[in-house]
C-alpha cells in the first residue's frame, strides 16, 4: 500500500492519495481527516477529483473521508473482463475500503453510477452501512426484465446512450477521439447551465453519443480550465472502457439481484439532485420521487438544488456540504 502526502492549508486537514490493494485491484484513494467513516462513490466519467470540494469539508467537520478511483478509472486498477466490473465486484470493493482502515460501518456516498452501487450496498450489506447518500440517481424497484431489453422494448429506433455503450469498442472510438471535447461537452450538457430550448426529436439509434452535446465556447463557473485540464489528462491516459463496461454489466446486474427484487433500502438515506438534472426526466410520465420514497422508509429527506443539473457535488457544492454534514450529523 503506497502512501504519497500532500501539504494541506493552515486550516485544512491533511489530504493523503495512497493505494488499497482489495478485492483484486489496486485503488487510488484520497483520503482525509479522522473520525467516523464517509466513502465517496463517483459516477460516469468522474474520479475522486468530482469529489474535490467535498473532501475537505467534510474532513474538517470530523469525518475520515475516503473517495476512490473507483475500478476502471483514474489511477485504479482496469481489469479487462467486462464481468469484473459486475456490481457485486464494485460493491465489494467498497467494502474493501472499508476493511482496510478497520471500520464495521460507513456512510455511503454516491453519485451517478456511483448511486446505484451505494444504494445496492445498502440492500446487500446493510449492517455495514450506517447511512447512504444518493445523488442524481433515486433508488427505484426492480424493472420487470433486464434493463436493456425494456429499454429496447420501449425505445424502438430511438437512440439511447445506455444502448449505445452496450457495444464494446464503438463508444470508446467516438469518446477517445477528442477527449477534451467529448469532456468538455458532456460536463457543460448535462449541467444546469445550457439555456433550456424547444423539445428536440429524439436522435435514431445509428447517432453518435455527443450528437446530442453541446460544445460551449466558454466554460460554466463551476469547471475550471484547471478542472478541464485533469479530467482531460486522466481520461486521455486511461480511456473511458473500464467505465463503459460498467454499463455493459446492467442485464447482469439484473440478474445478480434477483434475490434481492423485493428488498428496499431500511437504512437511513439522503437523497440530493439538481431541480434541472436530466435522469430525473429520464422515464417519461414518471415522477422518479413518488416511486423511491416507498422503497427507502427510513428517507430523512430530499434536497432538490435550484439551478443545478447533473453534476451536482461539482456545481453547487455548498448546497451539497451542508445538506450532506447536516445528514451525517443527525445520524
Amino acid at each position: 500500500m503506497r502512501e504519497e502526502r500532500k501539504s494541506p492549508a493552515a486550516d485544512q486537514p491533511a489530504i493523503r492519495e495512497r493505494i488499497v490493494s482489495t478485492n483484486g485491484v489496486d485503488l487510488h484513494v484520497v483520503d482525509a481527516g479522522d473520525g467516523p467513516p464517509v466513502i465517496l462513490s463517483h459516477g460516469f466519467p468522474e474520479l475522486s477529483y468530482s469529489w474535490r470540494h467535498q473532501v475537505p469539508a467534510l474532513a474538517a467537520a470530523g469525518y475520515r473521508v475516503l473517495a476512490p478511483d473507483q475500478r476502471g478509472y483514474g489511477r485504479s486498477s482496469r481489469p479487462s473482463a467486462i464481468d469484473d466490473y459486475d456490481i457485486v465486484h464494485l460493491t465489494d470493493d467498497l467494502l474493501g475500503l472499508l476493511d482496510d482502515i478497520g471500520e464495521e460501518r460507513a456512510v455511503f456516498v454516491g453519485h451517478d453510477w456511483g448511486a446505484m452501487v451505494v444504494w445496492t450496498l445498502a440492500q446487500l450489506a446493510p449492517e455495514r452501512v450506517a447511512g447512504v447518500v444518493g445523488m442524481s440517481v433515486p433508488f427505484l424497484p426492480r424493472a420487470p426484465m433486464p434493463p436493456t431489453q425494456l429499454l429496447r422494448q420501449v425505445l424502438g429506433d430511438a437512440f439511447f446512450y445506455i444502448l449505445y455503450f452496450q457495444e464494446p469498442g464503438k463508444a470508446e472510438k467516438e469518446l477517445e477521439a477528442d477527449v477534451r471535447r467529448t469532456m468538455r461537452s458532456l460536463l457543460f450538457s448535462a449541467s444546469g447551465d445550457p439555456v433550456p430550448g424547444e423539445p428536440r426529436a429524439p436522435l435514431h439509434k445509428s447517432a453518435g453519443f455527443l450528437d446530442q452535446m453541446q460544445d460551449p465556447t466558454e466554460l460554466p463557473s463551476w469547471l475550471s480550465d484547471a478542472d478541464l485540464d485533469f479530467y482531460t489528462g486522466e481520461f486521455a491516459r486511461s480511456g473511458f472502457r473500464g467505465g463503459l463496461n460498467w454499463y455493459r454489466n446492467m442485464d447482469r446486474n439484473w440478474d445478480l439481484m434477483g434475490a434481492w427484487a423485493t428488498a428496499k433500502i431500511t437504512v437511513p438515506a439522503l437523497f440530493i439532485a439538481g431541480d434541472r438534472d436530466p435522469v430525473l426526466t429520464m422515464i417519461p410520465g414518471a415522477n422518479m420521487m413518488d416511486v423511491m420514497k416507498p422503497q427507502v422508509p427510513n428517507l430523512k429527506e430530499v434536497v432538490m438544488v435550484p439551478g443545478a443539473g447533473h453534476w451536482t457535488q461539482q456545481e453547487r457544492p455548498a448546497e451539497v456540504n451542508a445538506a450532506m454534514i447536516t445528514f451525517l450529523r443527525g445520524l
